[in-house]
């Protein structure tokens, strides 16, 4: 069940719930994922991977390979053009120096699972037979796997030239520090004499806390298929969220321009942050162009485990000082944030809007990227937010226990407000910040009575600062019949089609079944930033509505010549448009369609928007558990997320958003985790033992979603796709010190671990 704030602006399209125009294909197994992509003649790959965590490649030998009849190509790193290249490590989270030997290792191995070589052959079975022949040498060296060990000045090294970057703006490349190591950045956000704040305090809480490294959860493996045409063009059907981003990458390694790139966009099952990135895309290439054949690789889960990037895992030190009355002083985080194997763990973003939901006016925030021996991070939703909400939250929660304070008033104390400072040093924007504190506090969930003495409830905020591409494309071509074909290049990972019909719907004054949407490749939709940053309904909205507004200009100018007036006398209204000299000249958007073949011919609108930048947001869960004090397993015994959305679009995709992200963290903060042995091995890289939370996990997860419009978008639109799995973790570890009176401090809260905690506090 959902309610939503009082809202005065009316449309006829938002806030419904039309059947989605993908839905059919879906659900009868007629999409296209990229698995299930075949060409006439296509080739097989597979690919070797390291069985060290940390080991120089000495040397390759696949003469046995390529003699096994069969086999039509095998690729190593020299095959990649950009390997010539020198390596900056400073550039590493976009240069396609580092993406190629991320691909294939070139002189280290630098996680177990790294790959090290691909084979092309005319079958899978053969081409596994194939990796089985190729002798590779190792020097097997100590791998470094804990963060805080990896940042110790005698830690094995992982890049011989990695130096320290230090910036101090989200986006801002920053300063090579020189200060050789495994710490590849430094971010700091800082404001005000934060000693002189600690000084005012009078209480002050410090914690530390740890995450672990977790996986994104999407069902549908990676795969691609490559054919590098003999006139040298390539096409690659990937299964990506990112297919312009793709498309820029693969250019720099294999050496083609962009123009001779084509990404043709599958169906995505599943990504949330994780397939902003590719991995065997330029392999696949350079096999099909050594083969002239196409080449199709698709990963097993063990590889999408130990092959591909899930999440930081993280330690925090998060020192909080308020004053008797409740209001903040002073703010000190640390926070040290595993990158993986490369630089670009999601510190930045963790770090900047760590304290955004409170006025503070004297903070310092250091963040570490920190590189270690297993695989390269990639996004997760809100990436880096809900590991630094976590530390935040449960200190906020802390600290109102000390002063004896309703844990929702302290933090409705320290609300931001429109042109407060954010942390990055800029005013804040409007959005419902305040809003969504209020209706937390004054929902019934907040006072209902708990039934148990093993019962507690917990409360967190999240604020996402959402940032946002590089622009989106739209294209709309008018139908005679008055229904019009939306063209986008933003993948579909959960409703943006419908969502971006129903835009155009609503400018347009038809039904969103009138709106036929669809995603199309790079060759023929302008350029278009990757599915992220909840940036679709929001940025690729906003190009809609640009392509909307000149058909609507467009279709005035041949109203006026039926009428026989100017363009400017033709007044557009709820889908009419209606002569402003004689009110009886009207025509519905459809009639005038109808009248396109003697008016000037077939209307396509093309329109791009760059604003980029979402804006701010805040969700905000409450959650009840029970503790089993014999097993230590949490049970959630009821569930309600809060969120500022702007303005609802398609409300069950809200709703299954905000539910989706409150599902995603119960796993992060009670089950999942990248679990390592000693020498770098994942011993839990399969679906069964890597546990994720099923149906029988969780209550229903109620939603309340309030609509503060957002200024930067002409329907108000914020976004949902990132924020709601901010505050989970935090939200989870507060209730469960409710029920135990036991800090957790450490991720997953699993049962062995609260049972430990509950064994060292019973021992005290």
């Amino acid at each position: 069940m959902a309610t939503t704030q009082d809202n005065s602006r009316n449309f006829r399209v938002l806030n419904t719930s039309p059947i989605r125009h993908d839905g059919l294909d879906k659900v009868t197994g007629r999409a296209q994922f990229g698995a299930d992509f075949n060409m006439p003649g296509t080739l097989y790959g597979k690919i070797l991977r390291s069985p060290h965590a940390h080991a120089r490649i000495l040397s390759i030998d696949t003469s046995k390979a390529e003699a096994l009849p069969g086999v039509k190509a095998v690729a190593t790193a020299s095959d990649f053009p950009v390997i010539s290249q020198p390596l900056d490590l400073s550039e590493a989270r976009s240069m396609p120096r580092a993406v190629a030997e991320n691909d294939l290792a070139y002189d280290k191995a630098l996680y177990r699972g790294h790959a090290i070589v691909a084979v092309a052959a005319t079958s899978a079975h053969l081409a596994e037979d194939a990796l089985d022949l190729i002798e590779v040498e190792y020097e097997v060296l100590t791998p470094v796997l804990d963060v805080q060990e990896a940042m110790k000045e005698d830690a094995p090294i992982l890049h011989d030239s990695l130096t320290t970057m230090f910036r101090t703006g989200n986006f801002v490349r920053g300063d090579d520090t020189g200060v050789k190591g495994n710490i590849a950045g430094h971010v700091q956000a800082l404001q005000g004499d934060v000693e002189e704040g600690f000084k005012q305090s009078d209480v002050i809480v410090e914690r530390e806390l740890t995450t672990s490294m977790v996986h994104q959860g999407y069902i549908e493996p990676f795969a691609a298929t490559a054919f590098w045409s003999p006139d040298d063009r390539l096409t690659i059907w990937a299964t990506t969220q990112n297919a312009f981003g793709m498309r820029s990458t693969v250019s720099a390694i294999v050496g083609l321009p962009d123009s001779s790139i084509k990404i043709v966009q599958m169906e995505v099952g599943g990504g949330f942050g994780g397939k902003g990135a590719g991995y065997m895309e330029p392999v696949a290439a350079i096999l099909s162009k050594k083969s002239a054949a196409p080449v199709k690789i698709v990963m097993t889960r063990k590889e999408v485990f130990e092959g591909t990037g899930p999440t930081s895992g993280t330690f925090m030190r998060c020192k909080i000082g308020v004053d008797n009355e409740g209001y903040i002083k002073a703010a000190q985080i640390f926070m040290a944030y595993e990158a993986g194997a490369y630089p670009g763990s999601p510190v930045g973003g963790g770090a900047f809007p760590a304290l955004g939901a409170y006025k503070i006016d004297n903070l310092l925030v250091d963040g570490y990227d920190v590189v270690v021996n297993k695989p390269k991070t990639q996004s997760y939703r809100a990436p880096g937010q809900p590991q630094s909400a976590h530390a935040v939250e449960t200190v906020m929660d802390e600290l109102a226990e000390k002063l004896g304070m309703d844990p929702m008033e302290l933090r409705l104390k320290n609300a931001v407000h429109e042109g407060d400072m954010s942390p990055t040093g800029l005013p804040h924007s409007r959005f419902g910040c305040e809003e969504v504190m209020d209706a937390m506090k004054e929902h019934p969930h907040y006072t209902a009575p708990l039934d148990g003495p093993n019962q507690g409830r917990g409360v967190a905020v999240g604020y996402r600062m959402h940032g946002g591409g590089n622009g989106s494309s739209a294209t709309i071509n008018v139908n005679d019949n008055g229904t019009i074909n939306l063209i986008t290049g933003s993948a579909d990972l959960a409703g943006s089609r419908v969502a971006l019909a129903m835009q155009a719907a609503e400018a347009l004054g038809i039904d969103t079944e009138d709106v036929n949407p669809s995603v199309t490749d790079t060759d023929s939709i302008g350029f278009t930033s990757g599915s992220f940053g909840s940036r679709i309904t929001f940025d690729t909205g906003r190009a809609t509505l640009n392509a909307a507004a000149l058909v609507v200009d467009q279709m005035k100018e041949r109203a006026s010549l039926l009428w026989e007036v100017q363009p400017e006398e033709v007044d557009f209204t709820d889908g009419v448009f209606v002569c402003t000299l004689n009110s009886d000249d009207r025509l519905t958007f459809k009639e005038m369609a109808g009248e396109m073949s003697h008016t000037g011919g077939t209307i396509t609108c093309s329109a791009s928007d760059v604003q980029g930048g979402v804006g701010p947001q805040l969700a905000g869960n409450i959650v009840d558990v029970e503790i089993d004090p014999d097993t230590g397993k949490v049970d959630i015994l009821r569930y309600t997320t809060f969120m500022d959305v702007g303005q609802v679009v398609h409300r069950d995709n809200v709703e299954g958003q905000m539910q989706g992200g409150v599902l995603q963290g119960m796993g992060w903060a009670l089950n999942e985790e990248y679990y390592y042995t000693e020498d770098g091995t994942m011993a839990n890289s399969s679906l069964l033992d890597y546990r994720m939370p099923t149906t029988t996990d969780l209550p229903m997860i109620d939603t309340v979603i309030l609509e503060v419009p957002n200024p930067r978008h002409p329907f108000g639109i914020r976004g949902v796709g990132e924020t709601p799995i901010v505050p989970p973790l935090a939200a989870i570890a507060n209730a469960i010190h409710d029920a135990t009176g036991v800090r957790m401090t450490k991720l997953p809260m699993s049962p062995s671990s609260i049972l430990k905690a509950l064994g060292e506090k019973d021992g005290e």
